[in-house]
């Protein structure tokens, strides 16, 4: 067990009480890993994945049978009928705009059904900033619908919503930038199902980040239309060096295709060069990773709870994600928390992160976690915005392991500076 004696006893008695937790959870865990495993050795084998497939292509990548093989192994995992995997997506948040601008059209009205979304989102939507070629400039219209005091969505307030207009229901599973529980497979099929019987014309969005293989069902399992994640954080296995995918309806996915590229061209083009085989490897790798990540975030849940902090989720709850957030109460406490945090890194370990002001957030974002791929969150990170109550997002971890190390310096950073008693 990794403990010192010269640290303070709230320290190691929380390491204890965490690892006692972590253990009693192991078995359920383990189950679900298992079955994720054998959901995606499953998809490479019954598209007959070959050596042939992992080469790259340059220029246009025309005839990239890799690529193609990838989509569909993709498509298989999320229980969808197509997918778009691409490294030409540069983030989670660029696939979601992928998918939103494919799909709609001017006079659309769309709802989040799960409160506000990400942060990133607001300037995609139009909350935030004006002429950047929103979906509001673009003459679309959008209203959100809070979960309510349980974490549930409000169906009532949702049927009051819907217009004629509305085209697109947006949910987004995880928690984001919110003290709120991540949406389970269960709630998304309830969702469904009441879409489908009362309103079967509206079209289910997913923003589906941080979910993947967390359970043993996808959004495509349970009947949304349409979905987008990144490939740096569950799907990458922490290999993949950047990319993000729209998985679905054909239809829509089409739609998604030619928005990312140009009509006319869609799907069919976009080079792989050096990724091909980092991106099929890394979706290999992922249920391991992803399972790894789940470890972690129970055993950090169960180690701050024992240090008297508030946690979501709680390190019994099921998980559907791979965020575990942490109310710290002040700005003092989140950046020392993110500066110990960091000293556990393999890369910028000596490094100090400070709060900074960064492209699609409102408020200062402070950001801990030096990782082999910028931001890759399939490794293990944490960060959130400067705002009150001072909530730390932790997510990812390649091995449960490095995940303890982290916290348990985040916490030593808070007793060394007098913010831990």
């Amino acid at each position: 067990m990794y403990s010192n004696p010269e640290w303070p006893s709230l320290i190691r008695e929380a390491i204890d009480k965490a690892e006692e937790t972590l253990l009693q959870r192991l078995p359920a865990l383990q189950k679900t890993a298992t079955r994720n495993h054998e959901k995606v050795l499953n998809a490479f084998q019954e598209e007959r994945v070959s050596s042939y497939h992992l080469q790259g292509t340059t220029g246009y990548g025309l005839g990239d049978s890799g690529r193609e093989v990838l989509d569909r192994v993709v498509a298989r995992i999320l229980g969808s009928q197509a997918a778009l995997v691409r490294g030409q997506f540069v983030s989670g948040t660029h696939a979601i705009a992928a998918a939103l601008f494919g799909v709609l059209r001017p006079g659309d009205h769309v709802i989040s059904v799960s409160g506000t979304p990400y942060d990133t989102l607001d300037e995609v939507i139009g909350l935030r900033g004006k002429g950047q070629g929103s979906l509001m400039d673009f003459g679309i219209s959008y209203d959100a619908i809070p979960l309510d005091s349980q974490g549930k969505l409000q169906y009532a307030l949702l049927s009051e919503t819907i217009t004629n207009k509305t085209r697109m229901l947006i949910v987004q599973r995880s928690c984001g930038y919110a003290w709120r529980n991540s949406l389970t497979i269960s709630q998304l099929k309830e969702l469904v199902d009441f879409t489908r019987t009362n309103y079967p014309q509206l079209i289910i969005f997913v923003d589906n980040c941080y979910g993947e293989l967390v359970e043993t069902l996808e959004p495509g399992d349970i009947g949304a239309d349409l979905m987008a994640g990144s490939l740096i954080k569950n799907l990458g296995g922490s290999l993949a060096p950047t990319g993000g995918y729209v998985a679905g309806r054909s239809d829509l996915v089409k739609l998604a295709a030619q928005r990312l590229t140009a009509p006319g061209i869609g799907e069919h083009v976009g080079a792989t060069l050096e990724w091909q085989r980092l991106f099929y490897q890394g979706l290999f790798f992922s249920p391991l990773t992803v399972s790894e990540s789940i470890k972690g975030a129970v055993f950090s849940a169960a180690f701050w709870r024992a240090l008297g902090f508030e946690v979501h989720p709680e390190p019994e709850a099921p998980r559907t994600d791979l965020i575990q957030a942490v109310k710290l109460g002040s700005r003092e406490k989140m950046i020392a928390f993110c500066q110990g945090l960091q000293k556990g890194s393999p890369i910028d370990s000596h490094v100090l992160p400070i709060p900074s002001g960064m492209p699609g957030y409102e408020d200062e974002v402070i950001m801990s976690g030096g990782t082999f791929i910028q931001g890759a969150t399939s490794e293990f990170s944490a960060d959130g915005p400067l705002r009150e109550p001072y909530i730390v997002y932790q997510q990812g971890g390649i091995s449960h392991m490095y995940v303890k190390i982290g916290n348990i310096l985040a916490a030593l950073n808070l007793w060394k500076q007098g913010l831990l008693s």
